[in-house]
Formats: C-alpha cells, structure tokens, sequence
C-alpha cells in the first residue's frame, strides 16, 4: 500500500485521501495558497520507514527493561532495518525450537490470530475465509488447530491447493463455483457459524457472501480491506454480527501501551498485542502452524529493490523474506554506529561570526518552518539528532547538514558546535536545555521552555548563576509571534499611546484528537501549555508591562476536552489588560488569529498575521503581506544575529521566566 501510494502523483494521492484534501483546503482559506502547499509538500516528501515483522537479537536495553537480555533472540514489529529500537511491549522471546524465518511471521500470524479471537471459534464450528493470501493461509491453520471445520475461497489455484494442504476444503472462485451453495453442502444446509475475510478488494461481493454464507446469528469478521456498502436486508433476516479486527490485538494505537511500556493486566486483558505474539510462538513451536509452505522468496538485503518489485509486481509471491548481513559480514560495532557523515565539513568551519548549529529533532515542523529559517542564516547546520534515525537523514539531506546522528548526547558534547535548537515533545524541553546549558552552548528551544515548575525551577538553578558571573549563553524560546512584521508595526504605533490598552486575542485552535502526544499531560503537557504560551507572550510584548493579575476560565462539562476551550484574563503593571479566547469548538474555515487591540480612542486589528488595520489613526489605514507571516524567520535571524555579533537574547531571559510562571500559573486555575 505504502509503495503504491508513494509511487502517485499527486492528484492520485488527493483521490485516495478525501479527508486529507478537506484538511488542504480549510488550511488553504486560513493561511493562503503558498503556505499550504509548502506544508503539504514537505509532508509528503518526507520518507515513511517500512516494514512491521522482523525477527533479531537483543544488542541493548532501555531504561527499565527487565524481562529481556541483551542476546535474547526476539520477534517485534520493527521496521525493515539492520538495527531496529522497539517498545518492550511489541517484541517476544523466541522459543529455540523456532527458526529466525518462521519466526520471522510471527507479527502477521498475530493479525490472523485477532481476527480469531474476534470470531470466538468452538470446536467443531464451520468457518469460511475469503482470501487466501499470506494471512488467510496462516488464518486456515490457526483455526483447524481451534479444531474448526475449515472452507477457503479464492481465485489462485496455487493458494487453493496450499489451503487443501493445510486441511481446508476450497472454493475456486475463478472457475465460477458458487461459494454459497458450497457453503451450504459444507455445513449440512445449516449456513457456516463465520466468516473471516482476509481478502484486500475495493468490492462489496466478499461482505454480501459471507452474510448469505452464515447461519442465524452468525459471525463476520473482516481482517482485510472490502467495500462496505452493506445490505440492511442482508443482516437483518439473520441478526448476523459484523465486526472489524484491528491489527495486531488490544494495545494497538494506544501510546500508553505501545509507547509508553504499560501492559494491561492480564486479568482484564487476556490477549494483548505481545501476548498474541507469544501465542502465535508457541504455536509455531510445537508445529501446529507451519510457515515453510508460504514462503516464496527469499532476498539479502542489498537485493531489497527486487523484493519490493515482487511485491507490487504480477510475479506470483506470498511470504518475501529479507536476510540481514550476519555479524561476520557486518561487525556490531559498524551497526551501532550513531553518526552518518553527509557531507564533508566546510574548511572555514568554525569562523566568528557564524554560529554553528546543531537540531535535536526533526519533525514537521523543524523540516517545514525551524530548520528553513536558519538556512537564511549565517549560521552552519553541523548536525541533526533523531530518534529513530530516518527522518533525521531526511532532514539532513534536504536542508544541508553536514550529520545526522541519533546520539543527541553526543551533539551537545560537540565541541564544533555552540549552539542548540531543541525541537523535541514538550517533556524534554527543560532536560535538553539544563544539558545544552550546561555544556556552554546557546540554545533556542521551541515553546513551551519547560512542561511544569519543577522542570523550570532546574532550568533558573542552573542558568541564574551562570548569568550572574556574566558566563550564561543566550536562552531563548520559539515566541515567534511578536517578531512578526505586522506585530512590530503595530507596537511601533501603540508606542505613542501613553493610556493603559486593552487587548483581545481570539484563538481558533482548532481540535486535537484526545489521544494525541500533545494532550498527555506528562508528554505534551496540555494546549495551554503547549500553545496558549505563545499568545500570552505576544499580549506581554505588546503591552511592554509586566503581568501583575491572571485568571482564567474554561468551558463546563459536557466535551470531551475542557483545557483547550478557555479564557485567560491577564492584568499589567501599566493598569492595561487582555484577554486570550483560545477556543478548540470552532470550524477550521474561520481564520485562526485575531487581535485586536483599543487604547487612546483608537483601534487596530490584526487577521491571521496577514492584514493590520487601524481604526483612528492619523496616517495608517492597513498593512498587507502576501502571505502569513508569524515572525520565525525574524525570530530565527535575530537570535544568529545576537550569537554573531555578542549582542544580546532577542527576548529577555527575564520574560521567558515570566511567560512560563503566567502560563503554569493558568493552568493550575483551571485544575
């Protein structure tokens, strides 16, 4: 699927991402044209790491693993790679008497097995499966050793005589033989208990066959890909049940399961995704389900171009196994290597005035907004540090780093570089930064500076001292907001309105889906945190005063999310106030930044960072640019600038603490 949707152009990608192209065209009415396509392009550019089934060796362990060992021979769901890292909860110790190849399946036996489990077989139940591919076949055996009576269709006669040789009976659909009627022979004219469909087709035949195939009240499952227009009348005469299997088993999609560690208890939970895994072992352990027959190829690594041709060629193929060098071939030590050299470093490297500059993290937005920024620098992008190592590449190679590294460690060691932009998840802002800090580089950080006053209490520890004896790097956030060009120029005008100023701020935020990464309140720490920060800087930038009042008021029950849908009253020293409507209830058609700002009789309005008008002003009517302009650029150049030149933080250490204490102080008002 990914190989083929990588292969579209782009009005094919559009056809089969309808929703995606909604998304396009709501950002396309807020931003403008040129934004939105630069954000679409650089989201689909970026490369998509394949492969979920891998079998391999335990060459280390995480923090806190303790029921592997470094040796230990596993199955995960890793990516296609010579070294893999994968959460403790989606890999499983292979039982000895298990070759790496049959082992190898294990993740898609799993997806067999929770369509089963889905199914709830007994003994001596009828079950069809349409689709007899890699994992119909293995769904075959898993449910004659249920001890089911087992009927296959498909349109390969090859397939077909696997199935007859792992003890189905079958339907050859490309003769023309009525799987109904068949079906019916099958379970002595009662209708099968269920069916499993583990065919991938656009067409709704599998469905209203399986629902003519049961008996009364029997079961659908489906593993695969089908249309599903279904019939009413098909189900309803029946009661038939219908049900979709999601991958693997329970725990799949749940970041507390998969990425976090936390396994769900066994007594509530019986069959997890890492305990499928374990079932699917033993089974091919003790012999009840054999691999070796759905084997069809077999490829070394550096043949992998030919494997994928395979797959999404006309060749004939079911199970394509790719064999990694052996560690005679490839030392460990050559694998684990961290650092890719991309580029040979310039020979004026480390010249004053030009900061050079390291990125932990790589995500969307340091590739599409950060990292562009510092390219109109002077600055040199030594090094980029990710996780997993492939976006990181990516990165490096776009934008011309001369590394990229999954040792971020090591990037801070880095005597070569001296300065750091950290643009990693919220709960490793403040560690990152005591790091960078410590180690004498500067450091731009994406907001938030920290997730709670704990991690910003370690920050003013170690920094306050440093400034103090006149030996603190500069420090900043990503407050981009109030280095745009329409906000600079109306802070030039409000220069000349000596009265206190009222300011309201409207933030269409739009919504974030419960169980993303941003609203863990240990990762992300919450919208307010995460975002609102920005607007409260922007108000205190604007305003030229210190906070002195602060409350705030969320929306009351009945949604699912209440801290993303507030208000937050600010008063200043100067006797102004503002308050910033951050809103996650509207239409992503509605712009998505509002200010407006009244003072000594006189208005201004600022829309999306894109169009300043002034009611009342002696020469000033509006301001115009032609695309949306939230000041990263000018933020990204004015902190290389300050570096290169000895000259001060673009923003004042002292309202970075400031913004930080307001904000936490907001969302400790609202629980």
């Amino acid at each position: 699927m990914l190989v083929d949707f990588g292969k579209a152009n782009p009005i094919e990608k559009a056809r089969q991402q309808p929703d995606k192209v909604r998304m396009v065209l709501d950002k396309m009415k807020t931003d403008g044209l040129v934004p939105t396509v630069e954000a679409v392009l650089n989201k689909l550019e970026q490369p998509l790491p394949l492969g979920y089934c891998n079998v391999g060796v335990v060459a280390e362990l995480g923090a806190g693993v303790t029921d592997f060992a470094v040796g230990d021979r596993v199955a995960s769901n890793g990516k296609h790679a010579e070294m893999v890292g994968v959460p403790v909860n989606l890999c499983a110790k292979v039982p000895d008497t298990v070759s790496d190849e049959a082992a190898a399946f294990t993740v898609i036996g799993a997806i067999a097995l929770q369509g089963i489990r889905l199914v709830q077989p007994t003994l001596g139940e009828t079950v069809v499966v349409t689709g007899l591919g890699l994992i119909g076949l293995m769904t075959v055996q898993l449910l004659r050793a249920h001890g089911c009576r087992v009927l296959g269709l498909d349109f390969d006669p090859a397939k077909l005589a696997l199935a007859r040789d792992l003890g189905a009976e079958t339907v050859d659909l490309s003769t023309g033989q009525d799987p109904v009627s068949v079906s019916q022979t099958f379970s002595r004219g009662r209708g099968v208990d269920a069916v499993i469909i583990t065919a991938s087709t656009q067409s709704n035949e599998p469905v209203h066959q399986a629902a003519l195939m049961c008996r009364k009240r029997g079961r659908m499952v489906l593993v695969g890909v089908t249309g599903l227009s279904l019939s009413r009348a098909d189900f309803y005469e029946k009661e038939l049940s219908f049900q979709v299997s999601c991958s693997y088993g329970p725990g799949r999609y749940d970041p507390a399961y998969e990425e976090g560690g936390n396994d769900y208890p066994v007594g509530f939970v019986r069959w997890t995704e890492q305990r499928n895994f374990e079932a699917v072992l033993d089974m091919l352990a003790d012999g009840r389900l054999d691999v070796t027959p759905l084997i069809s190829h077999r490829f070394k690594l550096d043949a992998v171009e030919q494997a994928y041709a395979v797959v999404g060629g006309s060749e004939p193929s079911l199970g394509i196994l790719l064999e990694y060098p052996s560690e005679d071939e490839v030392p460990l030590e050559t694998l684990t290597q961290r650092t890719v050299v991309l580029k040979p470093a310039p020979r004026a490297a480390g010249s004053a005035g030009r900061p050079t500059v390291g990125f932990i993290g790589a995500g969307n937005y340091a590739t599409g907004v950060l990292i562009p920024a510092f390219t109109k620098t002077r600055a040199r992008l030594k090094s980029v540090a990710t996780s997993g190592g492939i976006s990181g590449v990516h990165a490096g190679r776009k934008h011309g780093f001369e590394e990229t590294t999954t040792d971020s460690a090591g990037l801070i060691r880095d005597p070569a570089i001296d300065t750091v932009v950290i643009t990693t998840r919220h709960d490793s802002h403040a560690r990152f930064v005591c790091e960078a800090v410590g180690a004498g580089k500067h450091v731009f950080v994406e907001k938030p500076l920290a997730l709670n006053p704990a991690h910003l209490s370690r920050i003013r520890d170690l920094y306050e001292p440093l400034a103090q004896q006149g030996r603190a790097p500069l420090l900043i956030a990503g407050f981009n907001r109030r280095f745009s060009p329409l906000v600079q120029k109306a802070r030039a005008l409000l220069a000349g309105v000596t009265e206190p100023k009222t300011f309201v701020m409207t933030v269409n935020a739009g919504e974030i889906p419960p169980d993303h990464w941003t609203q863990d309140r240990a990762v992300g720490g919450g919208r307010i945190i995460g975002e609102a920060c920005h607007f409260i800087d922007l108000l205190r930038y604007l305003a030229g005063s210190r906070i002195t009042e602060v409350q705030a008021m969320r929306i009351g029950e009945g949604v699912t999310i209440r801290d993303d849908k507030v208000t937050v009253s600010l008063g200043f020293e100067d006797g102004s106030f503002g308050t910033v409507h951050y809103l996650a209830n509207g239409h992503k058609s509605f712009p998505k930044e509002r200010l407006e700002i009244f003072g000594g009789g006189r208005i201004l309005q600022l829309d999306n960072f894109r169009v300043l008008r002034g009611f009342g002003w002696p020469g000033f009517k509006s301001m115009k640019l032609w695309r949306q302009d939230k000041g990263q650029t000018a933020c990204v150049a004015a902190f290389v600038e300050a570096i290169a030149t000895g000259g001060e933080a673009p923003i004042p250490y002292s309202e970075l603490i400031e913004v930080a204490e307001v904000t936490f102080e907001v969302a400790e008002r609202m629980g």
